[in-house]
C-alpha cells in the first residue's frame, strides 16, 4: 500500500479563488458579461463558466453592448481599460493584487524617468499585462537576456532602472538576475514582486518530491506555475506524473512506489485535487491495521516537540489525564490548558472527548509524557497568523499595550505589533486611547524565527470606509438625508463623513443666521443631520446642506414684521455705506450710514459695533427682492419729536 502525501498549499491561491468567486458571483447575478480571454489558466474552471453563461472572448471588439467584462487575473494593459471605457462597458477587474501592485510600479516608474526592466516570460499574459502600463517597458526573460542587454547597452548601467518580477518567477532565477543588476548597474531599484504563495508551494513541492518516490502535479498544461513545480519535482524525483484531471492518471504506473506526494498548480480547484485523490485512496485500498502494526505504535517513543492526538480520560483540579494509545501515561497541567486564567478546566475539555496536544517532557522510565494544549495552540496560532498574512485575510484582537512607536495587539495569544502610522489615529491623539480596545488588522509582516509579527488596523480601516464608500456613491442621490460625523472644520465649511465619504457643508449652509465661521455651530466629532444638496460622481465632491429648509426665514419675517414696525437686531455687518443687522436668522437688513444717527457720521463704526443689538424701524419692504430697509435715525426723531412735544405741554 502506498503512502499518499497532499502539499498543505496546493491548488488555488489568493488571487486565482478571488477571480473565480468574483466570476461565478458574476454568473450568478443574471446580467450579461463576458471574460476577455481565459480568467485563469484551467480549462475545466473555464468550461464551468461557460456552462453558467460567462462565455470567452479575445479582443475589446468582441464585447457585446452592454455586456459586463471579466478582467483575467493576470492583468490587462492600460490600453484595454482605456478601450473598455470608451465602449462604455463595466469592468469587473479580477487581476490578482499582487500583479496589480506591479502594475503601479512600472507605471510610476517610468512617470519618475526610470526604465522599467521586468523579469519573466516575454508571452505570459501576466507578463504582457505589465509592459502594458508602460511606454517603453523592458521584457528579459532571465539572467543571460539580462547580461545580454546590458553587454548591447553599456549606456543604461549608469541610468535609473526599476526591476520587477513576474509573480510566478522561481527565486533562483530571480536572485541571480538580482545579483548581476547589482553589479552591474549603478541607479537600481529592485521589487521582489514574486508572489510568497508561488515560493511557498514550489518550497512543498520540493520538499515532498525529496521524500516520495513519486509526484503527481495537477494543472493546467499551459498554466506557467504547474510547468515549474514539474521542474522542480523531476529534479529531486524519479517518477513525475503532469496531469490535468484524474482522469489522466494511470495508476498503474505508479504500483511498487511505497510513497507518493501530491501537488497542483494556482489555478487547480480543490474539486480537482479531490478527485485525483480519491481515485488514488481507492487503488490502493487501504486496510485495517495488522497486529504488528498495532503492536509497533503501542510501543513507540513519543518525543518533545511532537503533536499527538488522544481522548481525555479524567480531569482532576489539577491535571487533565489523556490516552494517547501508546505506552505512554498523558497528562495536562491545568497551567498548559489554556492562557485564560478566568476559562474553566470543563468549559474547554470533558471526559471522552478527543484533543490535539503538545508533547512537552516525556519520561520513559515512568511511562509518563506531560503534555501542552496551550503550546500547540500557539503554534497553531502562528498557522493562522501566517495563513492570514499570506491571504491577506483580516483577524481580530485586543490592544495589550503601548509600545515603542505603536501598540501590541493579542491575536490567538501571539503579539502583534501595529506601528502609530498603521493604527489608524490622528497624530494628535494618544495611542494609549487604544488600549484594551477590541480592532480588526490585517498581518503585514510574519518572522517566526524572530517571532514577530506586524499589523495594521489602518489598511481595514480604509478598506472598510472604501467599501462603504462605493455603496453610497452607489444609491447618492440629490436630497437624500443622512446622519454623519464632523471630520474636519474650515473657514469656508465644514467636512462630515456620511459613510466613508466626506461632504462639505458650506458655510452658508450650516445656519440661517450670518456667522464668521463653523465653529460658531459645530465641532470635531458633532454627529449631525445632513441633506445631499449636488453631488458630482466623477470628481467625487459632495455638496451638504443642514439648515431646515423647511422653514423660510423670509415668510417668518414677514408674518411678524411690517412696515413701521420696531424690532430689536443684532449688527453683523459693518460697511462703508452702512451696516447689516440681523431681524430673524436667515433675514438681515441694512441700516444705511444715512439712517444709523440724528447727525452726520464719518463711517458706521463711530457709532456701532458688530454684535451690537439695537432698536431700529422698519422704513421698507422689498417684497421681489426680499431686501428690507432700517432706521434708528427714525426711532430718534420720532423720540426727538415727542421730547418737544411734552416741553410744549409743560408750557
Amino acid at each position: 500500500m502506498s503512502r499518499l502525501t497532499l502539499a498543505r498549499s496546493a491548488g488555488f491561491c489568493y488571487g486565482v479563488r478571488r477571480a473565480v468567486t468574483m466570476a461565478e458571483e458574476a454568473a450568478q447575478s443574471g446580467r450579461p458579461c463576458v471574460m476577455l480571454g481565459h480568467i485563469i489558466h484551467n480549462g475545466s474552471v473555464i468550461e464551468q463558466l461557460e456552462k453558467a453563461g460567462v462565455q470567452v472572448v479575445h479582443s475589446v471588439e468582441e464585447v457585446p453592448t452592454g455586456a459586463a467584462v471579466i478582467i483575467r487575473s493576470h492583468g490587462e494593459g492600460r490600453a484595454v481599460y482605456e478601450r473598455l471605457q470608451e465602449r462604455g462597458a463595466e469592468i469587473i477587474d479580477t487581476t490578482c493584487p499582487n500583479v496589480s501592485h506591479i502594475h503601479r510600479l512600472v507605471s510610476q516608474a517610468e512617470e519618475e524617468g526610470r526604465i522599467p526592466v521586468i523579469i519573466g516570460t516575454p508571452t505570459h499574459p501576466e507578463v504582457e499585462a505589465i509592459a502594458g502600463w508602460c511606454r517603453n517597458p523592458v521584457v528579459l526573460s532571465g539572467p543571460d537576456a539580462l547580461e545580454n542587454w546590458l553587454r548591447e547597452h553599456p549606456e543604461l548601467r549608469t541610468q535609473p532602472i526599476t526591476m520587477v518580477s513576474q509573480t510566478t518567477s522561481t527565486q533562483k532565477k530571480w536572485n541571480l538576475c538580482v545579483e548581476k543588476a547589482k553589479k552591474e548597474c549603478t541607479n537600481l531599484k529592485i521589487f521582489d514582486t514574486i508572489c510568497n504563495a508561488t515560493c511557498k508551494r514550489q518550497s512543498e513541492a520540493q520538499e515532498l518530491a525529496a521524500q516520495n518516490d513519486a509526484m503527481i502535479v495537477i494543472g493546467g498544461r499551459d498554466s506557467s506555475n504547474t510547468r515549474r513545480l514539474t521542474e522542480l519535482c523531476a529534479a529531486l524525483c524519479p517518477t513525475v506524473c503532469w496531469i490535468e484531471r484524474a482522469e489522466e492518471l494511470e495508476p498503474s504506473n505508479l504500483y511498487g512506489k511505497a510513497s507518493i506526494g501530491i501537488t497542483a498548480g494556482a489555478s487547480t480547484p480543490g474539486w480537482i485535487i479531490k478527485e485525483v485523490y480519491d481515485k488514488m485512496s481507492a487503488e490502493n485500498m487501504e486496510i485495517e491495521e495488522s497486529f504488528a502494526e498495532m503492536l509497533e505504535k503501542s510501543i513507540k517513543t513519543l518525543n518533545t516537540g511532537e503533536k499527538v492526538t488522544g481522548v481525555v480520560t479524567g480531569i482532576t483540579p489539577t491535571e487533565i489525564y489523556v490516552d494517547l494509545g501508546t505506552k505512554h501515561a498523558g497528562y495536562i497541567p491545568v497551567s498548559e490548558l489554556t492562557d485564560d486564567p478566568t476559562v474553566k478546566v470543563e468549559d474547554i475539555v470533558k471526559v471522552g472527548d478527543e484533543i490535539e496536544t503538545y508533547v512537552m517532557r516525556v519520561n520513559d522510565q515512568e511511562g509518563v509524557v506531560t503534555l501542552s494544549k496551550k503550546r500547540l495552540d500557539t503554534v497553531k496560532s502562528w498557522d493562522d497568523i501566517e495563513q492570514a498574512k499570506d491571504d491577506q485575510t483580516v483577524v481580530e484582537g485586543v490592544v495589550t499595550e503601548e509600545n515603542k512607536g505603536g501598540v501590541v495587539v493579542s491575536v490567538k495569544g501571539v503579539r502583534v505589533f501595529v506601528p502609530a502610522s498603521q493604527t489608524g489615529l490622528a497624530r494628535d491623539v494618544a495611542m494609549t486611547e487604544l488600549v484594551k480596545q477590541h480592532v480588526r488588522l490585517r498581518i503585514t509582516e510574519v518572522n517566526r524565527a524572530r517571532r514577530r509579527v506586524v499589523g495594521s488596523i489602518r489598511a481595514v480601516a480604509a478598506a472598510e470606509r472604501a467599501e462603504k464608500a462605493a455603496k453610497v456613491w452607489e444609491e447618492i442621490e440629490e436630497g437624500k438625508r443622512y446622519t454623519g460625523v464632523v471630520k474636519s472644520l474650515t473657514s469656508y465649511g465644514a467636512f462630515v463623513d456620511i459613510g466613508g465619504v466626506d461632504g462639505m457643508v458650506h458655510i452658508s449652509e450650516l445656519s440661517w443666521s450670518r456667522i464668521k465661521h463653523p465653529s460658531e455651530v459645530v465641532k470635531v466629532g458633532d454627529t449631525v443631520e445632513v441633506y445631499v444638496i449636488a453631488a458630482d460622481k466623477e470628481k467625487k465632491k459632495i455638496s451638504l446642506g443642514m439648515k431646515d429648509r423647511t422653514e423660510d426665514p423670509w415668510a417668518k419675517f414677514t408674518a411678524t414684521y411690517d412696515v413701521g414696525s420696531v424690532a430689536n437686531v443684532k449688527v453683523v455687518k459693518l460697511m462703508t455705506f452702512g451696516a447689516f443687522a440681523e431681524i430673524v436668522p436667515g433675514v438681515d437688513g441694512l441700516i444705511h450710514i444715512s439712517q444709523i444717527a440724528d447727525h452726520r457720521i464719518e463711517k458706521p463704526g463711530d457709532v456701532l459695533s458688530e454684535g451690537q443689538m439695537v432698536d431700529v424701524k422698519v422704513t421698507d419692504i422689498d417684497f421681489e427682492n426680499k431686501k428690507v430697509s432700517l432706521s434708528i435715525r427714525a426711532l430718534l426723531d420720532e423720540q426727538a419729536d415727542a421730547a418737544e412735544d411734552e416741553d410744549g405741554s409743560a408750557e
